[in-house]
Formats: C-alpha cells, structure tokens, sequence
C-alpha cells in the first residue's frame, strides 16, 4: 500500500507550501479535490484538535559551506515520539534548488525513494514503533552555476491512515481528504565562488567527501528541474 500511495504523495505535495512547524506542534493537511484541480488547505495545528497518529523528533546533519559546483551531504534522523507507531510516513523533503537531477544516498536495507521535482522522499519496509528511529543520508551535487545559498527542507511527513482503508485507492484516498502532518527543519549550506586572486586571508570551504559506501543507491529526478 506505502509503495502505491507514495504516487499519490508526490501529487499531491506539489500543490501543498512547505513550512518548518516547531517540533512540538505539526503542520496538519488536508487534501480536497474539485472536478478539474486538487487543491490544498494547511492550517496550524493546535491544542484543541487532534493531534496525529505519531509526532517525530527530526535532527539534520549537513556541510554549512560548499565550492560552486560542489556537494552537499545531509545526515537526517527521525524519531517516533508516538502515541502510535508509524505506517504511513514518508522521510526526505525538499531538495536544494539548483542541483544536478542525480543524487546519491543511503537508509535501512529495503528503503526505496522517488525524486520528482525537488521533492525526495523514502519509504521503509516496515512500520516504525514507538521511540524508534529511522534515518536517510543523501548526498546531492551543485550545478557549477548555483551561486547563494543552498537551502533544502527536511523531515518527514506522516498520514493518519485507519485499519480497514488498505484497499482504497487513491483517488478515494483523495476524495476522503486523508490528514497529513509535517516536521520539517531548513538546512542552509552557503556556496563559496573563490576570488580570482586568492589572498592569505582566502579560507576555501573544506572537501565534500563522495558519499558512495557499499550499500548507497543512485536516484535520478524524473523532472530533471531543480
């Protein structure tokens, strides 16, 4: 079902504004759909409505200086605070702009990911209990003219999806306007352009190591529009 529906998930964020809510709060989602558009209303979370299903703790590791033309690593964790397990969770976010449409990456033995647009996410095999953590490093590769800074939004996003809707497809899914939360946490990494004449006083940013172990997977955008 995570595999289908995450199709849906790629959809149906592109029409969803991207915010990084305070980790005790969540961004809560609800998609609707009229005859020729889908459209998104976000509202903020607060006490007196329900809360989700799970909330998670997102920590982000990541280069804070790169050369133009170079990479960026990021290290992120997700940590289920509960109540409840975790079944319908998507990890990733927002990619940089101004990236190359190929990337690199690694997470728990069965991941698989998608990258459209500038949105990557991943999905596990299985749920993720209560105080659990799951993780994603992924490493991406600037184009030479990217100049800025380079800013991505990473966490998770997480449905509340009850027992009994496995079957439902998701154009249902759509219709039943499905609540979706978000943690999201910006990570900003400055490009450096070297001066034509370095001085004493010209600091280059430190080498962006190749992520490449053993068990790392290459994904490419299927948009190539970054």
């Amino acid at each position: 079902m995570r595999k289908s529906f995450s199709l849906f998930l790629v959809g149906g964020l592109a029409a969803v504004p991207l915010v990084a809510p305070a980790q005790a709060n969540a961004t809560t989602t609800t998609a609707t759909t009229t005859a020729a558009t889908t459209t998104a209303v976000t509202t903020r979370a607060v006490a007196t409505q329900a809360k989700p299903f799970s909330s998670f703790k997102i920590s982000v590791k990541y280069n804070n200086r790169t050369r133009r033309g170079g990479k960026i690593t990021y290290y992120l964790k997700a940590k289920n605070l509960g109540p409840y397990y975790a079944d319908y969770y998507w990890i990733g976010g927002q990619v940089p702009k101004g990236t190359v449409p190929t990337l690199r990456w690694g997470a728990p033995k069965g991941t698989k990911c998608t990258w459209e647009g500038r949105w990557f996410w991943c999905w596990g095999k299985y749920v993720l209990q209560k105080g659990k953590t799951d993780w994603l490093n992924f490493q991406v590769t600037m184009k030479k003219g990217t100049k800025g800074v380079a800013v991505a939004k990473l966490g998770v996003i997480a449905y509340d999806v009850d027992q009994g809707m496995e079957n439902i497809d998701k154009e249902e899914l759509k219709r039943l306007g499905i609540k979706g939360y978000y943690w999201l946490k910006s990570a900003k990494t400055t490009i450096v352009t070297p001066p034509r004449k370095p001085t004493k006083r010209w600091t280059p940013p430190p080498p962006v190591k190749e992520y490449n172990p053993p068990a790392s997977h290459e994904e490419s955008n299927k948009k190539k529009d970054t």
